[in-house]
């Protein structure tokens, strides 16, 4: 995956993810709209398909919320970059086929700037500064997740597999 950067700071929890105001839907593309809103009202003009979230500690902090991974992959996030995040967060990102990378040199890497993140290597390469950071790997279950698209998707492939 590769895209554009756009940088959060420190503790962005589920609320500035996506609102708790707009949890009456669970509809993705409804909740796509006012993702990261309160942190950025003009977030989802601003950002194209596939750009990348890069942010600081403690990402997805707050409440248990599936609706942030969710509001963030339907608005096109192609993946968030951190040196933390909340557990909770962490493991929704995956159930919901969202990735997501540990990143200590995650401050580094500017709004703006184009990063590559190669998952079989383990490397994000950015592109505009010509700079190459090894990432925390993700474990081998839960990368088959990100590749199926989530949870659910995983599951109904192993439930067709298991049927032919």
């Amino acid at each position: 995956m590769q895209g554009k950067v756009w940088k959060f700071g420190d503790n962005i929890d589920t609320d500035l993810i996506i609102a708790a105001r707009y949890l009456n839907t669970s509809d993705p593309k409804e909740l796509a709209k006012y993702v990261m809103e309160d942190a950025d009202p003009e977030f989802v003009s601003k950002m194209s398909e596939g750009d990348i979230i890069v942010a600081g500690e403690n990402f997805g902090c707050g409440s248990s919320r599936e609706h942030a991974p969710i509001a963030l992959k339907s608005a096109g996030v192609s993946a968030v970059i951190a040196p933390t995040f909340a557990r909770i967060f962490y493991r929704n990102a995956f159930n919901m086929g969202l990735p997501i990378f540990e990143l200590p040199e995650s401050a580094e890497i500017a709004e703006g700037d184009t990063v590559r993140v190669d998952m079989d290597a383990g490397e994000i390469i950015n592109i505009t500064q010509a700079k190459r950071y090894k990432f925390t790997p993700i474990p081998a279950f839960m990368q088959e997740l990100v590749d199926a698209g989530g949870l659910i998707a995983f599951a109904k492939q192993e439930i067709a597999q298991k049927n032919k």
